[in-house]
């Protein structure tokens, strides 16, 4: 099929990166000149992220197997670190605009001012999706997780081992959806962070205000080829406001990562019952060729090769989602273990393997679909 030739078709173009490279050309395996940098320390260059996935489906009727691309994500962007920055960004398979903004930076901290993640949730707020361990991000943060909106923030990390970030967020997003007000915030401190290990410990909370008072919770298993969900609540009407709030704790000691986070939201409602769920996982991470993350911002980067062939990690991901609330709603309860294998092909490229095996159980009817998938992805 279309996806092992596209995969066959990209290695045998990497296996020709050496040759380039001694004809005095860059290596397709090595660090792409995606920007330029004035005499002054303007930059000006290009971020993106070429996704295309294949999944198969076994062990529960309704889901079918296919393959397609996953994200095509290209950013531009000006910026003169520590100065100002500019950041524009699409999603072409999507068509979802993605960061877009403006920042200012200086001693009292960065301000921008457009449109961008809001910060409830370390793995969708603070990673970016060429960084991601596993293909999918864990159940919790994708059924929580309150999107872009077009707002407000202010950064600070000039207080050694902290990191600062409040945002205020109203008016919707630059698709003209999700219309109300947001406030949010998250703090991150690192009692441990040197070149041996890094211990992260983070707090997040916002309180959302929709325009139309409504709520609609519902989650995918750990595999976005597929529309089915197996837990969803169903519209929650009359609502008044949304409470989110996360915990997290990351430490790496050399390759090993271990990574977990708690994410609950409550729902205020007016004339009804409120409503409220909540979440975690529990992951763990080994690059068995000795490499590890680099860490900055209060969030973990991606996997540096270090040898001519590559880097290669383990991981694997317990994750558990409950969206029953007794006399309010029967949304059902999920969890999901995921297995990953990753192989990060020099500077740009990386294959990726996941098998999930889902358990779910919504209304008396229970569910568990086991699921195989693997990825191409360019990134730079």
């Amino acid at each position: 099929m279309r996806f092992e030739r596209v995969c066959w078709g990209a290695l045998s173009w990497l296996a020709l990166s050496p040759a380039w490279a001694a004809d005095g050309g860059y290596s397709v395996l090595g660090d792409w000149p995606v920007k330029v940098v004035s005499e002054s320390g303007i930059e000006a260059g290009l971020k993106g992220n070429f996704s295309y996935d294949v999944a198969r489906f076994d062990g529960a009727p309704g889901f079918a197997d296919g393959d397609a691309w996953r994200r095509q994500e290209l950013n531009a962007y000006v910026r003169k670190p520590g100065v100002f920055e500019l950041t524009l960004g699409y999603d072409l398979h999507n068509e979802v605009w993605l960061d877009n903004f403006v920042r200012v930076s200086g001693a009292a901290g960065d301000l921008r001012i457009g449109q961008f993640k809001t910060p409830v949730g370390y793995e969708e707020s603070a990673v970016g999706t060429t960084a991601t361990t596993f293909m999918e991000r864990a159940l919790p943060v994708t059924a929580f997780y309150a999107g872009r909106r077009l707002g407000v923030d202010w950064t600070y990390e000039k207080i050694p081992n902290w990191y600062l970030n409040a945002a205020v967020q109203a008016g919707g997003d630059l698709l003209g959806d999700n219309h109300g007000r947001t406030l949010g915030a998250r703090a991150v401190f690192n009692p441990v962070k040197d070149d041996a290990q890094v211990l992260h410990l983070g707090l997040s909370a916002s309180n959302e205000k929709r325009d139309d008072d409504t709520l609609r919770l519902q989650v995918r298993p750990e595999a976005f080829l597929t529309a089915r969900r197996l837990v969803d609540t169903g519209a929650l009407n009359r609502v008044e406001g949304i409470s989110r709030y996360g915990l997290e704790a990351i430490w790496q000691r050399g390759p090993l990562l271990l990574q977990s986070e708690y994410l609950g939201i409550g729902v205020d409602r007016y004339g009804v019952a409120d409503y409220s769920a909540d979440g975690y996982y529990l992951a763990a991470s080994w690059v068995a060729t000795g490499e590890k993350r680099g860490y900055k911002s209060g969030a973990f980067g991606n996997v540096k090769p270090s040898r001519a062939w590559g880097a290669v990690e383990l991981a694997a991901r317990y994750s558990r989602i409950d969206l029953d609330d007794a006399g309010v709603a029967l949304g059902g309860r999920q969890s999901d273990w995921t297995f990953g294998a990753n192989w990060y092909i020099g500077q740009h490229f990386r294959l990726q393997f996941n098998y999930v095996w889902t358990d779910a159980a919504r209304r008396g009817v229970e569910l568990d679909p086991e699921i195989a998938q693997l990825r191409a992805q360019v990134y730079f």
